[in-house]
Protein backbone atom coordinates (compact mmCIF):
# COMPACT_ATOMS: atom_id res chain seq x y z
CA UNK A 1 0.00 0.00 0.00
CA UNK A 2 1.27 3.45 -0.95
CA UNK A 3 0.31 6.07 1.63
CA UNK A 4 1.33 9.71 1.51
CA UNK A 5 2.97 11.92 4.09
CA UNK A 6 0.57 14.58 2.79
CA UNK A 7 -2.07 15.15 0.16
CA UNK A 8 -1.06 15.30 -3.51
CA UNK A 9 2.32 13.66 -2.99
CA UNK A 10 1.81 11.63 -6.17
CA UNK A 11 0.27 8.42 -4.78
CA UNK A 12 -1.96 7.85 -7.82
CA UNK A 13 0.95 8.12 -10.25
CA UNK A 14 3.17 5.92 -8.09
CA UNK A 15 0.54 3.16 -8.06
CA UNK A 16 0.06 3.46 -11.83
CA UNK A 17 3.81 3.21 -12.41
CA UNK A 18 4.19 0.25 -10.07
CA UNK A 19 1.27 -1.49 -11.78
CA UNK A 20 2.82 -1.08 -15.22
CA UNK A 21 6.23 -2.16 -13.87
CA UNK A 22 4.67 -5.29 -12.33
CA UNK A 23 2.99 -6.06 -15.67
CA UNK A 24 6.35 -5.83 -17.38
CA UNK A 25 7.59 -8.48 -14.96
CA UNK A 26 4.79 -10.81 -16.01
CA UNK A 27 2.69 -10.39 -12.89
CA UNK A 28 -1.09 -10.18 -12.83
CA UNK A 29 -1.65 -6.96 -10.89
CA UNK A 30 -4.70 -4.92 -9.86
CA UNK A 31 -4.99 -1.43 -8.37
CA UNK A 32 -7.15 -0.74 -5.34
CA UNK A 33 -8.21 2.38 -3.44
CA UNK A 34 -10.53 1.71 -0.50
CA UNK A 35 -11.93 5.24 -0.39
CA UNK A 36 -11.50 8.04 -2.89
CA UNK A 37 -12.86 11.58 -2.91
CA UNK A 38 -13.17 12.89 -6.44
CA UNK A 39 -15.72 14.23 -8.89
CA UNK A 40 -13.59 12.87 -11.73
CA UNK A 41 -15.20 9.47 -12.16
CA UNK A 42 -14.99 6.67 -14.70
CA UNK A 43 -17.70 4.27 -15.83
CA UNK A 44 -16.76 0.63 -15.25
CA UNK A 45 -17.43 -2.44 -17.35
CA UNK A 46 -19.70 -3.78 -14.59
CA UNK A 47 -21.96 -0.72 -14.81
CA UNK A 48 -20.77 1.39 -11.90
CA UNK A 49 -18.40 4.28 -11.31
CA UNK A 50 -15.00 4.63 -9.66
CA UNK A 51 -12.38 7.36 -9.35
CA UNK A 52 -10.73 8.27 -12.66
CA UNK A 53 -7.28 7.61 -11.15
CA UNK A 54 -8.19 3.97 -10.53
CA UNK A 55 -9.32 3.67 -14.16
CA UNK A 56 -5.90 4.91 -15.26
CA UNK A 57 -4.23 2.49 -12.85
CA UNK A 58 -6.34 -0.33 -14.30
CA UNK A 59 -5.12 0.63 -17.77
CA UNK A 60 -1.56 0.56 -16.47
CA UNK A 61 -2.26 -2.95 -15.20
CA UNK A 62 -3.74 -4.05 -18.52
CA UNK A 63 -7.23 -4.42 -17.04
CA UNK A 64 -10.69 -3.03 -17.65
CA UNK A 65 -11.85 -0.92 -14.68
CA UNK A 66 -14.29 -2.59 -12.27
CA UNK A 67 -16.04 -1.24 -9.18
CA UNK A 68 -13.97 -3.44 -6.83
CA UNK A 69 -10.95 -1.23 -7.60
CA UNK A 70 -12.56 1.67 -5.70
CA UNK A 71 -15.43 0.41 -3.55
CA UNK A 72 -16.13 3.73 -1.80
CA UNK A 73 -16.20 6.94 -3.83
CA UNK A 74 -17.11 10.29 -2.26
CA UNK A 75 -18.30 12.93 -4.73
CA UNK A 76 -18.43 16.40 -3.14
CA UNK A 77 -21.62 18.30 -3.94
CA UNK A 78 -21.10 21.24 -1.54
CA UNK A 79 -18.35 22.45 0.78
CA UNK A 80 -19.86 20.34 3.59
CA UNK A 81 -21.55 17.39 1.89
CA UNK A 82 -20.86 14.59 -0.57
CA UNK A 83 -22.56 11.78 -2.42
CA UNK A 84 -21.45 8.36 -1.18
CA UNK A 85 -21.00 5.75 -3.92
CA UNK A 86 -20.51 2.14 -2.76
CA UNK A 87 -19.61 -0.64 -5.21
CA UNK A 88 -20.27 1.78 -8.05
CA UNK A 89 -23.78 2.85 -7.02
CA UNK A 90 -25.06 5.85 -5.08
CA UNK A 91 -25.79 4.89 -1.46
CA UNK A 92 -26.66 8.24 0.09
CA UNK A 93 -25.64 11.87 0.47
CA UNK A 94 -24.17 12.93 3.81
CA UNK A 95 -22.76 15.98 5.50
CA UNK A 96 -19.06 15.80 6.30
CA UNK A 97 -19.76 15.77 10.03
CA UNK A 98 -22.05 12.72 9.62
CA UNK A 99 -19.70 10.65 7.49
CA UNK A 100 -17.75 9.41 10.52
CA UNK A 101 -20.86 7.61 11.75
CA UNK A 102 -21.25 5.92 8.35
CA UNK A 103 -17.65 4.75 7.96
CA UNK A 104 -17.89 1.64 10.20
CA UNK A 105 -20.57 0.27 7.84
CA UNK A 106 -18.25 0.68 4.85
CA UNK A 107 -15.30 -1.42 6.01
CA UNK A 108 -17.07 -4.69 5.15
CA UNK A 109 -17.75 -3.80 1.47
CA UNK A 110 -14.20 -2.42 1.21
CA UNK A 111 -12.71 -5.68 2.44
CA UNK A 112 -15.04 -7.71 0.20
CA UNK A 113 -13.72 -5.89 -2.85
CA UNK A 114 -10.11 -6.17 -1.73
CA UNK A 115 -10.31 -9.92 -1.15
CA UNK A 116 -11.96 -10.49 -4.53
CA UNK A 117 -9.07 -8.70 -6.23
CA UNK A 118 -6.51 -10.43 -4.03
CA UNK A 119 -7.87 -13.86 -4.96
CA UNK A 120 -7.84 -13.05 -8.69
CA UNK A 121 -4.36 -11.51 -9.05
CA UNK A 122 -0.73 -12.09 -8.09
CA UNK A 123 -0.41 -8.61 -6.65
CA UNK A 124 -2.74 -5.84 -5.47
CA UNK A 125 -1.27 -2.34 -5.14
CA UNK A 126 -3.30 -0.17 -2.80
CA UNK A 127 -3.48 3.62 -2.77
CA UNK A 128 -4.21 5.49 0.43
CA UNK A 129 -6.14 8.75 0.67
CA UNK A 130 -4.82 12.00 2.07
CA UNK A 131 -2.37 11.08 4.81
CA UNK A 132 -2.27 8.78 7.84
CA UNK A 133 -0.83 11.76 9.72
CA UNK A 134 -4.39 13.10 9.91
CA UNK A 135 -4.79 11.16 13.14
CA UNK A 136 -7.89 13.16 14.03
CA UNK A 137 -9.61 11.04 11.35
CA UNK A 138 -8.21 7.71 12.57
CA UNK A 139 -11.36 6.45 14.34
CA UNK A 140 -13.24 4.23 11.90
CA UNK A 141 -10.66 4.86 9.18
CA UNK A 142 -11.06 2.80 6.00
CA UNK A 143 -8.69 4.77 3.77
CA UNK A 144 -5.25 4.48 5.36
CA UNK A 145 -4.07 2.68 8.50
CA UNK A 146 -7.53 1.41 9.39
CA UNK A 147 -7.62 -0.49 6.12
CA UNK A 148 -3.94 -1.50 6.22
CA UNK A 149 -4.36 -3.15 9.59
CA UNK A 150 -7.73 -4.74 8.81
CA UNK A 151 -6.35 -6.26 5.60
CA UNK A 152 -2.78 -6.82 6.88
CA UNK A 153 -1.19 -4.82 4.06
CA UNK A 154 2.37 -3.45 4.44
CA UNK A 155 2.72 0.28 3.76
CA UNK A 156 5.31 2.40 1.96
CA UNK A 157 5.15 6.06 2.97
CA UNK A 158 5.75 8.53 0.12
CA UNK A 159 6.89 12.10 0.68
CA UNK A 160 6.77 15.02 -1.78
CA UNK A 161 10.06 16.93 -1.81
CA UNK A 162 8.87 19.37 -4.48
CA UNK A 163 6.86 21.33 -1.91
CA UNK A 164 9.62 21.36 0.69
CA UNK A 165 9.68 20.00 4.25
CA UNK A 166 9.84 16.35 3.24
CA UNK A 167 12.02 15.37 6.22
CA UNK A 168 9.44 16.76 8.62
CA UNK A 169 6.64 15.14 6.59
CA UNK A 170 8.00 11.64 7.05
CA UNK A 171 9.59 11.89 10.48
CA UNK A 172 6.57 13.82 11.74
CA UNK A 173 4.18 11.18 10.42
CA UNK A 174 5.94 8.54 12.46
CA UNK A 175 5.83 10.83 15.50
CA UNK A 176 2.05 11.23 15.47
CA UNK A 177 1.07 7.68 14.51
CA UNK A 178 0.04 5.18 17.13
CA UNK A 179 2.76 2.51 17.55
CA UNK A 180 0.61 -0.26 16.01
CA UNK A 181 -0.06 1.92 12.97
CA UNK A 182 3.58 2.94 12.59
CA UNK A 183 4.51 -0.74 12.68
CA UNK A 184 2.64 -1.24 9.38
CA UNK A 185 5.14 0.98 7.54
CA UNK A 186 7.80 -1.08 5.78
CA UNK A 187 9.76 1.86 4.36
CA UNK A 188 9.63 5.22 2.63
CA UNK A 189 10.38 6.83 -0.69
CA UNK A 190 10.87 10.41 -1.86
CA UNK A 191 8.91 11.66 -4.85
CA UNK A 192 9.19 14.62 -7.27
CA UNK A 193 12.87 15.48 -6.78
CA UNK A 194 14.30 18.17 -9.08
CA UNK A 195 18.03 18.58 -9.66
CA UNK A 196 20.98 16.52 -8.40
CA UNK A 197 19.57 13.82 -6.10
CA UNK A 198 22.99 13.40 -4.46
CA UNK A 199 22.42 16.71 -2.73
CA UNK A 200 19.72 14.98 -0.68
CA UNK A 201 21.90 12.09 0.48
CA UNK A 202 22.24 13.49 4.00
CA UNK A 203 18.52 14.19 4.28
CA UNK A 204 17.67 10.71 3.04
CA UNK A 205 20.04 9.16 5.58
CA UNK A 206 18.61 11.35 8.35
CA UNK A 207 15.06 10.12 7.64
CA UNK A 208 16.24 6.52 7.83
CA UNK A 209 18.13 7.13 11.05
CA UNK A 210 15.24 8.98 12.75
CA UNK A 211 12.53 6.52 11.73
CA UNK A 212 14.37 3.22 11.47
CA UNK A 213 12.60 2.66 8.16
CA UNK A 214 14.49 1.56 5.04
CA UNK A 215 14.37 3.87 2.05
CA UNK A 216 13.30 2.63 -1.37
CA UNK A 217 14.81 5.51 -3.30
CA UNK A 218 14.45 9.09 -4.52
CA UNK A 219 12.28 9.48 -7.61
CA UNK A 220 13.05 12.46 -9.85
CA UNK A 221 10.20 14.60 -11.10
CA UNK A 222 8.43 12.89 -14.01
CA UNK A 223 7.70 15.56 -16.60
CA UNK A 224 5.54 13.30 -18.77
CA UNK A 225 2.97 13.13 -15.99
CA UNK A 226 1.29 15.99 -17.86
CA UNK A 227 0.46 13.50 -20.63
CA UNK A 228 -1.60 11.39 -18.23
CA UNK A 229 -5.13 12.23 -17.05
CA UNK A 230 -5.15 14.39 -13.93
CA UNK A 231 -7.31 13.26 -11.00
CA UNK A 232 -7.50 16.58 -9.17
CA UNK A 233 -8.86 19.74 -10.79
CA UNK A 234 -6.10 21.65 -8.98
CA UNK A 235 -3.60 19.77 -11.16
CA UNK A 236 -5.09 21.08 -14.39
CA UNK A 237 -2.66 23.44 -16.14
CA UNK A 238 -3.72 27.05 -16.60
CA UNK A 239 -2.71 26.86 -20.26
CA UNK A 240 -1.47 24.11 -22.57
CA UNK A 241 1.68 24.48 -24.63
CA UNK A 242 -0.06 24.32 -28.01
CA UNK A 243 -0.59 27.21 -30.40
CA UNK A 244 -3.35 27.96 -32.83
CA UNK A 245 -7.04 27.40 -32.08
CA UNK A 246 -7.90 29.07 -28.75
CA UNK A 247 -10.11 26.94 -26.50
CA UNK A 248 -11.20 28.22 -23.09
CA UNK A 249 -12.70 25.89 -20.47
CA UNK A 250 -14.60 27.27 -17.48
CA UNK A 251 -13.16 26.10 -14.16
CA UNK A 252 -16.31 25.40 -12.16
CA UNK A 253 -16.10 25.04 -8.39
CA UNK A 254 -17.49 21.49 -8.68
CA UNK A 255 -15.95 20.61 -12.05
CA UNK A 256 -16.43 16.92 -12.84
CA UNK A 257 -15.00 14.46 -15.36
CA UNK A 258 -12.55 17.01 -16.67
CA UNK A 259 -10.50 14.26 -18.34
CA UNK A 260 -12.53 15.34 -21.38
CA UNK A 261 -9.87 18.03 -21.76
CA UNK A 262 -6.76 15.83 -21.65
CA UNK A 263 -6.67 14.93 -25.38
CA UNK A 264 -7.12 18.60 -26.32
CA UNK A 265 -4.14 19.56 -24.17
CA UNK A 266 -1.92 17.23 -26.25
CA UNK A 267 -2.84 18.85 -29.57
CA UNK A 268 -0.04 21.10 -30.92
CA UNK A 269 -2.59 23.11 -32.92
CA UNK A 270 -4.66 23.96 -29.85
CA UNK A 271 -4.08 26.45 -27.05
CA UNK A 272 -6.24 25.25 -24.15
CA UNK A 273 -6.83 27.62 -21.22
CA UNK A 274 -8.51 26.82 -17.91
CA UNK A 275 -10.44 29.92 -16.82
CA UNK A 276 -10.29 30.25 -13.05
CA UNK A 277 -12.53 32.18 -10.68
CA UNK A 278 -12.04 35.91 -11.08
CA UNK A 279 -10.75 35.64 -14.65
CA UNK A 280 -12.69 36.77 -17.72
CA UNK A 281 -13.30 34.55 -20.71
CA UNK A 282 -10.68 35.69 -23.27
CA UNK A 283 -12.08 37.77 -26.07
CA UNK A 284 -10.01 35.84 -28.61
CA UNK A 285 -11.39 32.42 -27.66
CA UNK A 286 -12.59 30.40 -30.64
CA UNK A 287 -14.38 27.80 -28.52
CA UNK A 288 -15.63 27.95 -24.93
CA UNK A 289 -16.26 24.63 -23.17
CA UNK A 290 -18.64 24.35 -20.25
CA UNK A 291 -17.48 21.08 -18.63
CA UNK A 292 -19.29 18.66 -16.35
CA UNK A 293 -20.29 19.59 -12.82
CA UNK A 294 -21.26 17.65 -9.71
CA UNK A 295 -23.59 20.50 -8.70
CA UNK A 296 -25.13 21.92 -11.86
CA UNK A 297 -27.36 24.58 -10.31
CA UNK A 298 -24.67 25.50 -7.79
CA UNK A 299 -22.04 25.92 -10.51
CA UNK A 300 -24.48 27.86 -12.66
CA UNK A 301 -24.73 30.35 -9.80
CA UNK A 302 -20.91 30.29 -9.53
CA UNK A 303 -20.69 31.01 -13.27
CA UNK A 304 -22.90 34.06 -12.89
CA UNK A 305 -20.91 35.37 -9.93
CA UNK A 306 -17.80 35.34 -12.13
CA UNK A 307 -19.64 37.30 -14.84
CA UNK A 308 -19.09 34.45 -17.29
CA UNK A 309 -22.74 34.62 -18.42
CA UNK A 310 -22.05 38.12 -19.76
CA UNK A 311 -18.79 36.97 -21.35
CA UNK A 312 -20.53 34.00 -22.99
CA UNK A 313 -23.26 36.18 -24.47
CA UNK A 314 -20.60 38.50 -25.94
CA UNK A 315 -18.62 35.50 -27.21
CA UNK A 316 -21.67 34.18 -29.08
CA UNK A 317 -22.46 37.62 -30.53
CA UNK A 318 -18.91 37.71 -31.93
CA UNK A 319 -19.53 34.39 -33.67
CA UNK A 320 -17.68 32.22 -31.18
CA UNK A 321 -18.46 28.55 -30.62
CA UNK A 322 -19.75 27.03 -27.36
CA UNK A 323 -19.79 23.37 -26.31
CA UNK A 324 -21.48 22.22 -23.12
CA UNK A 325 -20.69 18.73 -21.80
CA UNK A 326 -23.06 17.04 -19.35
CA UNK A 327 -23.69 19.60 -16.58
CA UNK A 328 -22.39 22.32 -18.90
CA UNK A 329 -24.93 21.20 -21.49
CA UNK A 330 -27.72 21.50 -18.91
CA UNK A 331 -26.60 25.05 -18.01
CA UNK A 332 -26.89 26.20 -21.62
CA UNK A 333 -30.65 25.61 -21.63
CA UNK A 334 -33.59 27.76 -20.56
CA UNK A 335 -34.07 26.20 -17.13
CA UNK A 336 -32.93 23.46 -14.74
CA UNK A 337 -35.62 21.95 -12.54
CA UNK A 338 -34.82 19.94 -9.41
CA UNK A 339 -38.24 19.28 -7.82
CA UNK A 340 -36.92 16.55 -5.49
CA UNK A 341 -33.88 18.48 -4.29
CA UNK A 342 -31.43 15.89 -5.58
CA UNK A 343 -28.53 18.34 -5.93
CA UNK A 344 -29.58 20.80 -3.24
CA UNK A 345 -32.70 22.70 -2.24
CA UNK A 346 -35.74 21.82 -4.38
CA UNK A 347 -36.53 24.41 -7.02
CA UNK A 348 -35.76 25.71 -10.49
CA UNK A 349 -32.95 27.86 -11.83
CA UNK A 350 -33.03 29.88 -15.07
CA UNK A 351 -30.38 28.66 -17.49
CA UNK A 352 -28.20 30.67 -19.82
CA UNK A 353 -30.81 30.56 -22.59
CA UNK A 354 -28.29 29.66 -25.29
CA UNK A 355 -30.08 26.40 -26.12
CA UNK A 356 -33.81 25.85 -26.27
CA UNK A 357 -33.96 22.94 -23.86
CA UNK A 358 -35.02 22.42 -20.26
CA UNK A 359 -33.60 19.86 -17.84
CA UNK A 360 -35.40 17.98 -15.07
CA UNK A 361 -33.25 16.30 -12.43
CA UNK A 362 -34.27 12.75 -11.55
CA UNK A 363 -32.89 10.19 -9.12
CA UNK A 364 -32.12 7.76 -11.92
CA UNK A 365 -28.46 7.99 -12.91
CA UNK A 366 -27.17 7.17 -16.37
CA UNK A 367 -23.93 5.16 -16.15
CA UNK A 368 -23.00 3.63 -19.47
CA UNK A 369 -20.33 3.44 -22.14
CA UNK A 370 -21.51 4.89 -25.45
CA UNK A 371 -20.70 4.58 -29.13
CA UNK A 372 -22.26 7.37 -31.18
CA UNK A 373 -22.05 9.05 -34.56
CA UNK A 374 -21.30 12.77 -34.57
CA UNK A 375 -24.10 14.48 -36.50
CA UNK A 376 -21.98 17.15 -38.21
CA UNK A 377 -19.02 15.03 -39.34
CA UNK A 378 -20.35 11.48 -39.36
CA UNK A 379 -17.38 10.43 -37.25
CA UNK A 380 -17.50 7.69 -34.64
CA UNK A 381 -17.52 8.96 -31.05
CA UNK A 382 -16.75 6.62 -28.16
CA UNK A 383 -17.38 7.91 -24.68
CA UNK A 384 -19.54 7.43 -21.62
CA UNK A 385 -22.52 8.96 -19.87
CA UNK A 386 -22.50 9.63 -16.13
CA UNK A 387 -25.28 12.03 -15.18
CA UNK A 388 -28.66 12.61 -13.62
CA UNK A 389 -31.37 14.61 -15.36
CA UNK A 390 -33.17 14.51 -18.67
CA UNK A 391 -33.04 17.36 -21.19
CA UNK A 392 -35.60 18.12 -23.87
CA UNK A 393 -36.77 21.00 -26.06
CA UNK A 394 -36.86 22.33 -29.64
CA UNK A 395 -33.07 22.35 -30.11
CA UNK A 396 -33.01 18.59 -29.59
CA UNK A 397 -34.28 18.42 -33.18
CA UNK A 398 -30.69 19.30 -34.15
CA UNK A 399 -28.74 16.65 -32.19
CA UNK A 400 -25.05 16.70 -31.43
CA UNK A 401 -24.82 12.98 -32.18
CA UNK A 402 -26.86 9.84 -32.77
CA UNK A 403 -26.74 6.79 -30.50
CA UNK A 404 -28.19 3.70 -32.18
CA UNK A 405 -30.33 5.97 -34.32
CA UNK A 406 -31.56 8.03 -31.36
CA UNK A 407 -30.84 11.76 -31.13
CA UNK A 408 -28.31 12.79 -28.45
CA UNK A 409 -27.58 16.34 -27.34
CA UNK A 410 -28.73 19.55 -29.00
CA UNK A 411 -27.59 22.42 -31.22
CA UNK A 412 -28.78 25.99 -31.66
CA UNK A 413 -30.11 26.89 -35.15
CA UNK A 414 -26.83 28.64 -35.98
CA UNK A 415 -24.81 25.59 -34.90
CA UNK A 416 -22.59 27.85 -32.80
CA UNK A 417 -23.89 26.51 -29.46
CA UNK A 418 -23.98 22.77 -28.88
CA UNK A 419 -24.45 20.44 -25.95
CA UNK A 420 -23.93 16.74 -25.28
CA UNK A 421 -24.01 14.24 -22.43
CA UNK A 422 -21.05 12.34 -23.92
CA UNK A 423 -17.91 12.39 -21.80
CA UNK A 424 -14.55 11.27 -23.14
CA UNK A 425 -15.51 12.18 -26.70
CA UNK A 426 -12.18 13.82 -27.59
CA UNK A 427 -10.24 10.63 -26.88
CA UNK A 428 -11.40 9.30 -30.26
CA UNK A 429 -8.68 10.52 -32.64
CA UNK A 430 -10.72 10.68 -35.84
CA UNK A 431 -13.57 12.60 -34.25
CA UNK A 432 -11.23 15.00 -32.44
CA UNK A 433 -9.39 15.86 -35.66
CA UNK A 434 -12.61 16.36 -37.60
CA UNK A 435 -14.21 18.47 -34.86
CA UNK A 436 -11.16 20.70 -34.37
CA UNK A 437 -10.64 20.92 -38.13
CA UNK A 438 -14.17 22.26 -38.45
CA UNK A 439 -13.14 25.08 -36.13
CA UNK A 440 -10.04 25.86 -38.16
CA UNK A 441 -7.38 23.92 -36.26
CA UNK A 442 -4.45 22.49 -38.20
CA UNK A 443 -4.80 18.70 -38.31
CA UNK A 444 -2.31 16.67 -36.31
CA UNK A 445 -1.35 13.02 -36.15
CA UNK A 446 -1.63 12.80 -32.35
CA UNK A 447 -2.89 9.38 -31.28
CA UNK A 448 -4.09 10.00 -27.76
CA UNK A 449 -4.21 6.36 -26.68
CA UNK A 450 -0.63 5.91 -27.81
CA UNK A 451 0.42 9.04 -25.91
CA UNK A 452 -1.02 7.60 -22.69
CA UNK A 453 0.47 4.14 -23.20
CA UNK A 454 3.94 5.52 -23.92
CA UNK A 455 3.74 7.76 -20.86
CA UNK A 456 2.81 4.78 -18.65
CA UNK A 457 5.70 2.76 -20.07
CA UNK A 458 8.07 5.68 -19.52
CA UNK A 459 6.80 6.07 -15.95
CA UNK A 460 7.44 2.41 -15.19
CA UNK A 461 10.96 2.63 -16.68
CA UNK A 462 11.58 5.85 -14.73
CA UNK A 463 10.63 4.14 -11.46
CA UNK A 464 12.68 1.06 -12.30
CA UNK A 465 15.74 3.24 -12.84
CA UNK A 466 15.48 5.24 -9.63
CA UNK A 467 13.64 3.09 -7.07
CA UNK A 468 14.38 -0.28 -5.51
CA UNK A 469 11.50 -2.10 -7.20
CA UNK A 470 12.81 -5.50 -6.12
CA UNK A 471 12.63 -4.34 -2.52
CA UNK A 472 9.19 -2.78 -2.99
CA UNK A 473 7.66 -5.88 -4.53
CA UNK A 474 9.38 -8.13 -2.00
CA UNK A 475 7.45 -6.65 0.94
CA UNK A 476 4.10 -7.83 -0.50
CA UNK A 477 2.51 -10.67 1.42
Amino acid sequence: MIQGAGSNVGKSLLVAGLARAACKRGLSVAPFKPQNMSNNAAVTVDGGEIGRAQALQARAAGLEPVTDMNPVLLKPETDTGAQVVVHGKRLTTVKARDYAALKPQLLAPVLESFHRLKSAHDLVIVEGAGSPAEVNLRAGDIANMGFARAADVPVILAGDIDRGGVIAQIVGTQAVLAPDDAAMIAGFLINKFRGDARLFDDGYALIGARTGWPGFGVLPYFADAAKLPAEDALDLPGKSAGRGLNIACLGFSRIANFDDLDPLAQEPGVSLSMIRAGQAIPGDADLVILPGSKSTRGDLAFLRVQGWDIDLAAHVRRGGQVLGICGGYQMLGDAIHDPQGIEGAPGSTPGLGLLQIETVMTRDKSLTEISATHAATGRLVRGYEIHIGQSDGPDRARPFAHVAGTAEGASAPSGAVQGTYLHGLFSEDGFRRAYLGGLGAVSSQVQYGTVVERALDALADHMAEHLDLDGIFAIAR
